[in-house]
């Protein structure tokens, strides 16, 4: 995981990547989220499961939410790093403000 990220990084420097688990392991979806949006920041996530409902509830009841993009597990790195470049140049962040979206789109 820490050469994916340090090539993106790279890639982009004006991005501040942090990974949930390396701060914040174990804590409950819907704190990630608070935290998300305490540091204005977009959630990459692969857990599709509970995730989104979360992310959905925060939206419904009027809180904030930076957006979430989830990431199917099964595909590759590769992909994965082709589509948040796509996503990086085409949009800014606060398109992805009460958003989610899913790659592959």
């Amino acid at each position: 995981m820490v050469q994916w990220h340090a090539h993106f990084s790279a890639a982009y420097p004006q991005l501040d990547i942090i990974r949930v688990q390396d701060t914040r392991q174990g804590i409950p979806d819907n704190k990630v989220l608070e935290w998300a949006a305490t540091e204005n920041r977009i959630l990459l996530t692969h857990d599709v499961n509970t995730m989104p409902a979360y992310a959905y509830a925060r939206i419904e009841k009027g809180l904030p939410m930076p957006g979430v993009i989830e990431v199917d597990q099964f595909i590759g790195i590769g992909v994965v790093l082709e589509y948040l470049r796509m996503i990086i140049e085409a949009t800014q962040p606060d398109e992805w403000a009460n958003r989610g979206s899913y790659i592959p789109f």
